[in-house]
């Protein structure tokens, strides 16, 4: 039996949605992943899990230089198909509610989603990383290396 996605579980709440937005985002390119629908994407990615491609368009690819000396990337993607209106979520349809701002979910007004990955390799205009956890044909909007790579290590405490 398949459920309505978009149907409103016991304890959720919804918000309209505005008849104007803020900002306008460029996406740059597209995600290729094994998951054709929302049920078949894992709940959280794995970095064992299988390979994904990020497919940077024109004249994005040129970003990915340099980008092959981090073992961990940081992919920020838009969840596309994702409902914007739910501010309140019972998210395993049990009667546990939460706040969105307090999970992961990808239902949120602006449906940004992050994962951290394990980047396996570059060619081209293509990343190849594992860790993703979203539908085949994603909008990629910005990718990063690992912070924690860029972190500096703290000074040395006194005692």
């Amino acid at each position: 039996m398949t459920q309505d996605r978009d149907a409103t579980r016991a304890g959720e709440s919804v918000v309209p949605l505005p008849e104007r937005f803020d900002a306008g985002v460029i996406f740059i390119g597209r995600i290729r992943t094994p998951f054709t629908t929302r049920d078949a994407c894992p709940r959280q990615g794995r970095q064992d899990g299988p390979e994904c491609q990020i497919v940077l368009d024109e004249p994005y690819a040129a970003g990915l230089q340099g980008l092959e000396a981090f073992e961990t990337i940081e992919v920020l993607y838009w969840m596309h198909e994702a409902r914007r209106d739910l501010i309140v979520q019972n998210p395993k349809g049990d009667g546990g509610t939460k706040g969105t701002f307090a999970l992961r979910s990808p239902l949120r007004p602006n449906p940004i989603a992050t994962s951290l990955v394990r980047l396996v390799s570059i060619a081209g205009p293509i990343a190849t990383v594992r860790g993703l956890d979203c539908l085949d044909g994603t909008p990629v909007l910005d990718l990063k290396p690992d912070r924690c790579a860029y972190t500096p290590l703290a000074p040395p405490k006194a005692g």
